[in-house]
């Protein structure tokens, strides 16, 4: 029987296997046993996925990226390339502390930028953009938040579309490529007001 997803020559994928219809691993990936990886993701060159994984529907890795055991990427989720995902704060070669393993979990629709470093037990809010280089230190970072630096702090807010939100009118924040209104609820807590952010997105074209 055909497999539904498809694997380059040089991958290496060790059964069992769970891997979602339409995903794509390209050249010298390799994917541990167990781990769960939906629909229609890719994996670009040299990208290693650990036993306990779990990677949600439509998530994009770019080169160069390790996901180690205790990160999940939930649908939707961008990895750009060489970023850094780590699970165990403080390792030692003498030490085994495989059983401190701390989850890191990225939520739907987060951007992780290129040579950016995500320090285990963090969470990643959704729709939240980690700058090229930034280093996330343990924390919760908010739903929208756009993080830059080392360590990461919060420098503003993106759109569902990956746009900086500037320029509010009456806390009103426009995102400029659709339109579409946000506004802070309470501190810290970014919501879009004419969008449900559990629906896909519209497909290119069509009126939200």
């Amino acid at each position: 029987m055909e497999k539904a997803w498809w694997a380059h020559a040089t991958a290496v994928v060790d059964e069992p296997s769970n891997i979602g219809a339409g995903t794509k691993l390209w050249h010298f990936c390799h994917v541990m046993p167990n781990a769960v990886i939906g629909e229609r993701c890719s994996f670009g060159q040299n990208v290693f996925i650990g036993s306990t994984v779990r990677i949600g529907t439509n998530v994009k890795v770019q080169n160069n990226v390790s996901l180690y055991d205790g990160v999940e990427l939930e649908r939707d989720v961008f990895c750009g390339p060489s970023c850094v995902f780590t699970n165990v704060i403080n390792p030692r070669s003498e030490i085994v502390r495989k059983s401190q393993y701390a989850r890191t979990l990225v939520k739907r629709g987060a951007s992780i930028g290129a040579n950016a470093t995500i320090v285990c037990g963090s969470t990643i809010g959704r729709y939240a953009l980690i700058g090229a280089g930034a280093v996330v230190t343990n924390s919760v970072v908010p739903d929208y938040a756009l993080m830059l630096g080392v360590p990461a702090k919060r420098k503003g807010w993106v759109s569902r579309h990956g746009h900086v939100l500037e320029n509010p009118v009456h806390g009103v924040f426009t995102c400029p490529e659709t339109g579409w209104k946000y506004q802070e609820v309470e501190p810290n807590v970014l919501r879009c007001l004419d969008w449900n952010e559990d629906a896909e997105l519209p497909a290119a074209g069509a009126k939200p």
